[in-house]
């Protein structure tokens, strides 16, 4: 038997939010030159699960973006 069925409100291979803003935010740190650390992983799993507005403060100030 394979693992275990998704959440009725998500499709398969779609990630949730955090786990959408978890991709979203190593993109932002590559592009921006950033390689996270391996401890480093903790915090961005943390950072993906804030709320909306904090999320988007903390995308601008790692892209620099007004």
């Amino acid at each position: 038997m394979s693992g275990p069925l998704p959440a009725p409100d998500r499709r398969p291979g779609v990630p949730d939010t955090a786990g959408s803003r978890r991709l979203d935010l190593h993109a932002c740190l590559t592009v921006a030159g950033i390689a996270p650390r391996a401890g480093d992983l903790h915090a961005i799993d943390v950072l993906s699960m804030v709320d909306d507005t904090t999320y988007a403060a903390l995308r601008r100030w790692i892209t620099g973006t007004p």
